[in-house]
This record gives structure tokens, C-alpha cells and sequence, in this order.
């Protein structure tokens, strides 16, 4: 597959790459960037979205040569020089590797959920998580813990975001999420899919996330930003709080950091459930 060579920053086949911390420009387009090649050998195993192009530094290209000859003909190759490359994307660039994907329609909450098939399910549900490193390793817990779908309020942060996606390793380009638009939606979409709904809460008034010994096939983690927690609303509206117990006098851990650990035990008691 040929690479094409750009030498001139105003050259309209880059156009997708400019300025890539301008969020707001990158959703009017409807595209998102996947950075480095870790992340873009996720995207091109496992990634839903189409590619539209990629932009390469040109030791990169030279490194990702066999990569390169792997991807179906009609997949444009953009070979910059690393100076042109970072005046182009607006910063410094180390790792040399963009890829433009077309973001399409996004899912419906409700059908994501039907669609999911019998047996254990488990869907992280995310208010006010307005962090992209916390989205993002919240989406690299839900891969390795095999969560089905993600549900996000209106207010967290997008997935596809650039840093989101890195900080992820990938995992927010084929986890499945819709956008809702506050809790009363997610709590009615995971209700009427049969889900029990778990709040995950510092109270000390929750159960120990360790004495969820016997767990439903169908459960729904929510999640709320660090500092204020999840809302009144949230909280009411769930079936179970719990939390994860720590030292005397510390009460506060990471979202990410908690999210995989509640996963873990999620994943593991669903183990348990599908193997009797």
C-alpha cells in the first residue's frame, strides 16, 4: 500500500489533524484522532469505527512498514515530516501516529442494552465524570474486565477524545457506550433491561463491596466523579450501595482506581456464576 508524501502545511489532505486539542472543532466534523501505535493496533483489530485516514512522521512510517502492508489498499497513508507533524496537530508529538475515524451515528441507550445477549452482563454507568484520565481508565477497566456496554451521563467527558482514548490503550474504540442524557434516563434503560443497579459510595453506611457474595446475572456499576460522588438521585434510585473498605481515616480512592476494583470482584463472581 502506497504512502503519500506531504511537504506543505496548507495542504488540505491534513485538514483533519489540525489543531487536535480543539474538541469542539473535531465533533463538528464528526471524526475523532487515535494517537500512537499501540492504540492504532487496537483500532485496526478491534476499533468499530471507519478509518478515514492516517498521518505518520516519517520514522514512523518506516518503523510501521510491515503494519502498513497489512491495511486494505484504499486506506490513505500520509507521510509528513516530524516538524511539519507537529505544527500541524499544534504541540509536540513524540509518538509520530494519528488516525482520522468517521464517529458515525451514536448508540441508542435502550437498544445497546437489548442487544446484549443471555447470560452474566455487566454495565458501567458513569455521572459527572468529567476527568479524561479517569474516562479513560475507567474504559481500560471495563475492557479487561469484560464489561458489555458503558453508559454516560450528559455531562462526563467524551471516550473519543483524544487523551481519553490513549490514557484507554484503545479500549473506548470498541467497549460500546451511548450518551444519556442524566441518571432518570440510565436508570430507566438498565431497569428496563433487567438490570440491578449498584452505587458504588465511600458511606459507611453501604455494604463492603466483599460481602456481595451472590450476585444477579444482570449488574449495573454506577460511578460518580471524584469529590462530590454520585447524586442524591443516584444513590436513591439504586438497588444496593456498597463500597470498598479501607484504612481508618481514608475514605477516598481514584474513580478509575475503584472502578477496577469493584470490576474485578463483579468479573470474578460472574465467573463463578457462568461456570455453575
Amino acid at each position: 500500500m502506497p504512502c503519500l508524501s506531504i511537504e506543505r502545511l496548507d495542504d488540505p489532505r491534513l485538514d483533519d489533524y489540525r489543531d487536535v486539542r480543539e474538541a469542539d472543532r473535531l465533533r463538528r466534523l464528526g471524526i475523532l484522532l487515535a494517537e500512537g501505535e499501540v492504540v492504532l493496533r487496537v483500532l485496526l483489530a478491534r476499533g468499530r469505527f471507519s478509518i478515514r485516514s492516517l498521518l505518520l512522521a516519517r520514522p514512523r512510517a518506516v518503523a510501521l512498514a510491515p503494519l502498513l502492508a497489512t491495511l486494505p489498499e484504499e486506506t490513505l497513508v500520509y507521510v509528513v515530516p516530524q516538524p511539519l507533524m507537529e505544527r500541524v496537530v499544534g504541540f509536540p508529538i513524540h509518538r509520530g501516529v494519528l488516525a482520522s475515524c468517521q464517529v458515525g451515528v451514536p448508540l441508542d441507550p435502550v437498544a445497546l442494552l437489548a442487544s446484549l445477549g443471555p447470560g452474566p452482563r455487566r454495565v458501567v454507568v458513569l455521572e459527572g465524570v468529567v476527568n479524561h484520565d479517569n474516562v479513560g481508565g475507567i474504559f481500560r477497566n471495563c475492557a479487561a474486565f469484560g464489561v458489555d456496554a458503558v453508559l454516560l451521563d450528559a455531562v462526563s467527558c467524551d471516550p473519543l477524545y483524544r487523551k481519553a482514548i490513549r490514557v484507554s490503550v484503545g479500549a473506548s474504540l470498541f467497549v460500546p457506550f451511548a450518551r444519556c442524557d442524566g441518571i432518570a434516563q440510565q436508570m430507566a434503560a438498565l431497569r428496563g433491561a433487567g438490570f440491578s443497579i449498584f452505587a458504588l459510595t465511600p458511606s459507611t453506611e453501604a455494604l463492603a463491596l466483599s460481602d456481595l457474595t451472590v450476585l444477579p446475572e444482570r449488574v449495573a456499576l454506577l460511578l460518580g466523579a471524584e469529590g462530590p460522588g454520585l447524586s442524591e438521585a443516584a444513590l436513591a434510585g439504586a438497588d444496593h450501595q456498597v463500597r470498598i473498605p479501607m484504612a481508618p481515616g481514608f475514605d477516598s480512592l481514584n474513580v478509575a482506581t475503584a472502578s477496577g476494583i469493584a470490576l474485578h470482584h463483579v468479573f470474578q463472581k460472574h465467573l463463578f456464576l457462568a461456570s455453575g
